[in-house]
Parts: C-alpha cells; structure tokens; sequence
C-alpha cells in the first residue's frame, strides 16, 4: 500500500514503473533508517536509463549505472569483464567504416513478411563456409523452402540459429551451394578486401541447374545467441584490453571482448556471450561469462561439449530425487492388480557389453498348438514416473540419455535406470546390492546400502503369437511381473545360438528367436525398407589413465539383428494400437522421404563405377543398392550405403492429431513408434502411458489428450534428440584425437566420399574415421586444381582424384590450433 502508484496522465507505461521503483527504494532508505546499527544499510538504485538515473538523484536517491557500479567495486577488478557490452560508443572500430547494411525494423519486416517481399526463416551457418549460410523458410510452402546466403553483406549479422527475414534476389544472381572449404583465421578484424577476395573464390562457374534461390538477410526477427564455449585469441599488441574471442562451433562468428585477464586465460576454455553487433564491427561485441579449465584437459572438454550441445548435465536435485521409490521397495498386491504374473517364462536380455541400463528382454516358447509365443517385455518405468511431478518434468526437459565415450548422462536418476527398472538377470534371486551415491544440496554425499532386493522387475509385455512363416496371428499387451534368466551380452547371446553342446532353455528361446528375426528382416526388406551404413568405433581405454589405447570399428553380429527385429515389431504393432486408441492424441514417429535433390551425389558417385542407382522409391533404392556390387571392389557397397545414409532426413516424433503423413521411409512401414527404451528416451514413458490407458491399465490426464501440448513435447524432444547425436559424435572426435595424439603419424588405406573444389573428404575402413585432405596450405605454393562437378572429380596437376577412389593418407593430430585440434590427413598415394 505504501509503495503503490497510479499511472499520471499522460505517462507511459514504463515511466510509471520507473517511478514505482523510485519509490520503492525511498521507502526501503526510509525504513531501513529505523534499525539500530553500527553498519546503517544503504539501498542503491542500479538503472542504465541516463534520465530515470538524473531523477532518482534529483530525489535523494543513491544511483548508479551498472558499469559505475562495478568499476567502484576495487577490491573485485576482474567484475568488469564480465560488464555487459550496452553501448557501442567507443568500442566502434577505430576506421567507424561502414560494413554492414542496416536492419529493417521489425514492424516493417512483419508488414514485408505478410506481403509476401520477405521471407521468415531459420538461419543456419555452414560449419566448412564461414561466408555461407542457408536459411530454412517456415509455412507450407513447397517452393523456396531453402534460401542460400553467400557473402558477409548478406550474412548481415546473423548468427546461427537466429529466427531471419529475407529477401530473396534476382534470379540472376542465383548462386549453387559451394565446394569450397573457408574457415575464418584471420587475426586482423579490420581486414575487409581479404574477405572480398575470398568471396570472388565462391563464384565460379556452374550449370544452371545447380543454381539455388539465393538471398539477402534483411532483418532479424529473433536473436537465439546463448552463451558460447571457446577460447581467447589474445592480442598480438601489448597491454591490449580487446581481444577476439574464437568459440568452439565454427558455425558461431569470433566475439569482440574486453578483458583485463588475458594472461590467465590463454590456453583456457571460457564461456562468453554476445551483446550486440553494431554495423561498422566485423564481428560482435560480447563479455567475459566464466572460466570452464585447461583446454586439452578431459573434464573440460567434455564439459565444453556438454554445454555446446546443451545437454542438461547437472545432478539432479533434492526435488527431484524426493519422487524416487522409498527404499527397500517391493512389489505390492496393489502393483500385482493389473498385472500378469510371467516369472515362469525364460526371459532373458541381449545389450552390449558393460550395459546397465537395460530396457527390453524377450522370450520365445512352442505352446500347445504348434504355434510359437514370442514376447518383447520392456521396464515399466512410467509405473515409476508419474505424470506432472518433478521427476516426470526433469525426464521430460533431458528427453534422453546422451551417451559419451566415458560418461552417460542419464534422462532419469541412477536407482531407476541402472536398478530398479533395468531388466538386469540375477544368479541369487532376491540378493542384490547398489551403492547410489546422492548429492545433497548442502554437498555433502550421501551413501545408502540396499540388501536383499528381488530380482524380479516390472515390465510392459507386447507378446505375439505366431506362425513358423513369422506371421502374426494373435497380439496382446500386458502390464507384467518377469524375472529375467539371463542377461547376456550379443557375443555370449551368438555363441550359445551357434554351439553344438548348448541346449537349455534358453539358448533354445534365443534359436527360436533367431530363425524368426531372419524371417521378418526378409519380409522387411521385401518391402523397401533400408538396410544402410554408418562406421561405429569403439575404444578400449587404459585402466588408469582411462585414454584410449585402441579403435576398432564395431563389429554386428546376427544376434544384433535379432534384438533390433522384434524391437521394431514391438514398436509397430504399439504404434497402431495406440493410434486406434487415440487417433488424435498418438505420439508417432516418421522418417521423410528426402527431396530427390538430396540423392544427387549418390546417382553421380555410382555413375562412375558404371552402377544405376534408382532414387524413385525406398523400394527402388534398396533394390539397387543390393544389384550395386562389384567383385573387383567389394567395399564398394558399403561405401554406396554409407553415401546414401547421408542423403536421408531427419526421422522426428509428431502428434498423430497434427499431422497426415506417418510414413516411416527407412523403415518402409506406414505407422511407427517408439516403445522399447522408456529408461533412455522420454517418448517411450508417454507411448508407455497412452498403451496402459488403451488396455485399461491406468487412468488418462488432461496433458496425454492436448494434440497442442504434445507437438511441443515432440518438438523438445527432437531437439534433445538431435543434440545427443551431435554431442555423441563430438565425444568420438575428442577421444579419436587422444588416440592419434599416442600413436605419432599412422599410414593407412582410405577411400575418398566426397569431393570438393580445394579438397576430398575420405573414410578410413580400419578405424571408421572421416577427415578432410586439403590441398592448399598456408606458406606453400598452391597447385593447380580443376574441379568437375558432374563426375564429380578433382585433378591436382596432373593427378585426377575420384569418388570411391582407394588412396592412402597420412593421419597424425595437429596440435598447432589448441582450440581447433583436429586430425590431420595427408594424401600419400596416388602422390601429387
């Protein structure tokens, strides 16, 4: 009441509000002045508004700018890096050229965009082109979905992932996407005619039909900056403040900062965040965030990519864990209510080696009529999880476990993934001990025993009856009670498959199992679905050190393909059963047919080996690519299929509600879902709900039929999703360089993917590795290149390099760009 104002006459909105906090801190000083102290308590009234802060000293009032502020603060000098950069005035370069053109404002840009004169989009920086982007157009509309930007003017500012308005150019000016590899290494930010020269390389020559639409960034409709891991390119000028910051995505522009601790943090991984980027700056302004370790160091950069790839990573909370079961905990008669009791079956898992996490295990048995009863049983985690609470949130938010070299980060705490709900076998069925070790929030760890824990687990079942043909007859699901037999890893699973002496229950369930996963696969084929490749390395690490000592390329064995059959029968058959539930409310999963466009590097690459690969269908293509073999060059399929992994899209998860096309390409299936990994996915707890209240197993709530609710819930998580693949990947590149950083210089057989106009991008086979061959080098004189498009071929000099091509190259880390370590290849044979 005391503080409380009305808005004057003729007074805006935010000039009220202004004067509020006027009052407020007047009240507060009026206040405090009553309280008998040594140390009086004084308010101060931080604004960066010059005329709130000349009325507030009008008034009495103790006010400040924020960067008054810090800058008083002696005892704390390095607070002034991390000042946010407000104003351009005086952080202008010093020549104050003009670089870039000016930015529509909004209100126009909106008016532009609803006419029709510009185009909204997503920009997308290039990782291997620092001067090309592509913007990703939203709406429905099938023409201009892709806009190519080439050239800084037209970058005009945008950084990755910014929500952009665009005009597109005249055709005329259309351009082809490029074949040049650019990455930013200048020093000198005032450098503008070398990135003019630069520019004039992207345009070259090309054929009309590969001319894009092409177009210009007018405006920004939505900044998406966060904070950004990387490191300080110091100053080559003494007691220099103003440094470039270069971050860790090549896709993000180096950052102006200001710092006065440079010397410390050379050689150091640190987090900074944009400000803003005025016209006569070629690169941003931003601040000094934290600190984050030693690059090179294993914590820090797994830290680093951790954050890159916003991956949520901190322990879980008190909060949270609250949720957890309260332990010893038993199945109750209550649990039992509803579910079939199927200890007696011979149930057993098949993962990889070292797999604590375990989802899914299954069955296999004759019953009385000849038939065979196959079952898939899958952690009932979401008996665990309730719906709204805040462990069902945490899950929801991390949508998935992210799976690093040396570390998982789990989607749920450690007692449900790796105890209570992993379908874990036990020799002594009720003995079990875990060692879960909590943080608390006053840090002090937290040790908890649990004795005499039953083996048996909670399950959702998916049991099929069929036919010796692998044909479905009869299928049911259940919520279940199963006690697993045998958790075996793929090797011990195929080795008891394939032995003469073995032949107890459950090496018979798995043979079972086997003859009917080859089976179905033959069915799926038959109907176009995809069989591809991508080259997975695992690394055998040193038991103190936890470096890698080896790579290898991971080897797949029949029982592979065996668990993977009846996961994607289970996914399928669940799939229509809740879209017959719940037609509007189904979370499903598609996978795109790639626009034909995308297949051209194939067609072409195949072409040169004289093999026809048909992109009109899944059907065709999978029908092709088992014709294209070659006897003199038996890797050559391979190759193809790892190509053609490259040109697919995206598979996402959609409400059914939302959308008409469920077609699953890859998988050649019209309706698809993902049902078998609820402990490391969070689309499979909601699949996992809507089946229980389809078999009236548990009771709805108003989010599981809001179609609006679940489209954003799937657009989390296939970001989540997207960012777990790209964090993957960045954890293999980082432990693959320690491996070369032992190893010296290595020569080995590679096979070339992909040509470019200054390049060839090849694949190791031995360690499932890809790198670049560049063939210009700093300080050396460059050879004369011609590039073909059409073939696609490089010659340098006299040497014509092709897709597919066998070579060997050279492989050795190169250390020289700390924060850019990356593994060097070198071509060695055929030599140019």
């Amino acid at each position: 009441r005391e503080t409380y104002i009305e808005q004057e006459q003729g007074e805006t909105s935010n000039d009220r509000n202004d004067r509020a906090i006027r009052v407020a801190v007047k009240w507060y000083n009026e206040h405090l002045k009553k309280i008998q102290d040594e140390d009086k308590i004084q308010v101060i009234f931080l604004t960066n508004d010059r005329t709130n802060k000349e009325k507030a000293l009008e008034e009495g009032i103790t006010a400040y700018t924020c960067e008054e502020y810090i800058k008083s603060l002696i005892a704390n000098p390095d607070l002034v890096d991390r000042l946010a950069c407000v104003s351009d005035e005086g952080k202008e370069i010093e020549s104050g050229k003009i670089i870039f053109p000016e930015h529509i404002p909004l209100s126009k840009l909106q008016q532009g965009i609803k006419s029709g004169i510009y185009l909204q989009g997503t920009y997308r920086a290039s990782r291997d082109n620092y001067l090309e982007a592509t913007v990703w157009v939203h709406g429905d509309a099938e023409e201009n979905k892709e806009i190519i930007i080439q050239g800084l003017k037209h970058l005009n500012r945008a950084v990755h992932e910014d929500i952009v308005a665009v005009e597109l150019l005249a055709r005329d000016e259309w351009v082809a996407p490029s074949s040049v590899v650019l990455q930013d290494d200048g020093q000198n930010e005032d450098d503008i005619e070398n990135e003019e020269e630069k520019e004039n390389i992207l345009k070259t020559a090309v054929n009309k039909d590969m001319l894009r639409p092409t177009g210009k960034v007018v405006g920004i409709i939505k900044r998406n900056w966060r904070p950004f891991c990387g490191m300080l390119s110091k100053s080559q000028i003494k007691e220099a403040r103003r440094h470039l910051f270069t971050p860790a995505d090549r896709r993000i522009p180096r950052i102006r900062i200001e710092t006065r601790q440079a010397d410390t943090l050379e050689g150091q991984r640190i987090v900074v965040a944009i400000d803003g980027w005025p016209r006569n700056s070629r690169y941003p302004n931003g601040h000094f965030v934290k600190n984050l370790g030693s690059a090179g160091d294993k914590d820090t950069e797994t830290e680093v990519l951790l954050l890159e790839h916003d991956v949520p990573h901190q322990p879980f909370s008190q909060g949270v864990l609250s949720f957890l079961p309260k332990m010893p905990w038993t199945i109750t008669e209550q649990d039992m209510k509803y579910r079939e009791d199927l200890r007696h079956l011979y149930v057993c898992s098949v993962d990889p080696p070292g797999c604590t996490d375990i989802d899914d295990a299954l069955h296999c048995r004759e019953v009385e009529n000849g038939n065979i009863e196959v079952g898939v049983h899958i952690a009932d985690v979401s008996h665990f999880i309730r719906p709204g609470n805040a462990l069902d949130e945490e899950s929801a938010k991390r949508g998935t476990t992210v799976y690093l070299c040396e570390k998982r980060i789990d989607m749920v705490p450690e007692l449900l993934s790796s105890n209570l709900c992993s379908l874990r076998s036990n020799v002594d069925r009720y003995t079990y001990m875990i060692h879960t070790l909590i943080l608390t929030r006053n840090s002090r760890c937290l040790y908890v025993d649990f004795n005499r824990f039953p083996s048996h687990r909670l399950a959702f079942s998916c049991i099929w009856e069929m036919n010796h043909k692998a044909e479905i007859l009869k299928t049911r699901f259940t919520k279940s009670i199963i006690n697993s037999k045998a958790s075996l890893t793929y090797a011990e699973a195929q080795m008891r498959i394939d032995s003469a002496t073995m032949n107890d229950d459950i090496t018979t369930s798995l043979r079972g199992l086997n003859k009917l996963a080859k089976i179905l696969k033959k069915k799926r084929i038959d109907n176009g679905a995809l069989t591809l490749s991508s080259p997975e390395v695992r690394f055998h690490m040193d038991s103190e050190t936890h470096d890698p000592i080896d790579l290898q390329t991971k080897e797949l064995k029949e029982t592979n393909s065996m668990v993977e059959e009846f996961m994607l029968l289970a996914n399928v058959s669940v799939a229509q059963k809740i879209y017959d539930e719940f037609p509007e409310f189904a979370l499903l999963r598609k996978h795109p047919a790639p626009p034909p466009s995308n297949y051209d590097i194939l067609v072409k690459a195949a072409k040169t080996k004289n093999l026809e690969i048909k992109t009109d269908s899944a059907k065709a293509l999978a029908e092709s690519l088992d014709k294209a073999e070659s006897p003199t060059f038996p890797y050559l399929n391979t190759l193809l299929r790892i190509l053609t992994t490259r040109c697919m899209m995206q598979a996402v998860y959609f409400c059914s509600g939302m959308d008409n096309d469920f077609h699953h390409y890859g998988l050649a299936s019209p309706i698809y879902t993902h049902f078998t990994s609820p402990i490391r996915r969070y689309a499979d707890i909601i699949v996992h709900r809507l089946l229980a209240v389809a078999i009236g197993a548990d009771s709805t709530y108003p989010e599981l039929t809001d179609k609006h609710k679940l489209a954003d819930m799937c657009k989390n998580l296939n970001y989540r999703h997207k960012m777990a693949q790209y964090a993957q990947r960045a954890s293999v590149a980082f432990h693959t360089q320690l491996f070369f950083k032992s190893k010296g210089v290595v020569n080995e057989d590679a096979y070339i993917l992909f040509v470019r106009k200054n390049a060839v991008v090849v694949l190791i086979p031995k360690y499932g590795l890809e790198g670049t061959v560049f063939f210009e080098e700093k300080g050396k004189p460059t050879p004369k290149l011609d590039y073909n498009n059409e073939v696609p071929s490089l010659t340098v000099e006299d040497t014509t390099l092709r897709v597919f091509d066998k070579v060997k190259v050279n492989i050795m880390l190169d250390a020289s760009n700390i924060q850019h370590q990356k593994i060097r290849m070198v071509l060695v044979e055929p030599k140019v």
